[in-house]
């Protein structure tokens, strides 16, 4: 990595990590698993896991493991860098491929699978949602949410 400057890591304890929304490369998800990387490093984490079921959607998109992009965030890597990385490392994907893959996975529902219905269901309830109606990043910010109002 080039990185004159580490990118700090964020304390999870006391603030969200990036909305799963957020796309750096066009790559959904990358900043909020770069956050909870970074803060795992530093031990600031709190609650938030890397290398968990969402990152590993990234990480299964791209064809890279978790330990992987670790070694990214040990160097010091940006969001921005690591973007790069994955364009070059892993299954190869089109600029169109990332737009689609980030656009299906932001609208994803996790209620519509069976395997993951009464898990969300459960979760989503806690908030007051109907796990029919959203998505499951519109749960992920509302959690966020939750997690730091005082």
């Amino acid at each position: 990595m080039s990185t004159a400057v580490t990118t700090p890591a964020k304390d999870l304890t006391k603030q969200a990590p990036a909305s799963p929304r957020t796309r750096v490369g066009g790559y959904a998800i990358l900043s909020r698993m770069a956050d909870k990387g970074r803060a795992t490093l530093a031990g600031t984490n709190g609650e938030y896991h890397f290398n968990c079921p969402l990152d590993n959607f990234l990480f299964g998109f791209k064809g890279v493991t978790g330990e992987q992009v670790k070694q990214l965030l040990v160097a010091g890597a940006s969001d921005g860098e690591i973007a790069a990385w994955l364009d070059t490392h892993g299954t190869p994907k089109t600029t169109a491929e990332i737009k689609a893959w980030s656009d299906q996975v932001e609208a994803a529902n996790p209620y519509n699978d069976p395997e993951k219905r009464d898990w969300f269901v459960e979760q989503t309830s806690k908030l007051g949602f109907d796990a029919s109606k959203v998505t499951l990043f519109d749960w992920l910010e509302a959690d966020d949410l939750a997690t730091f109002r005082q």
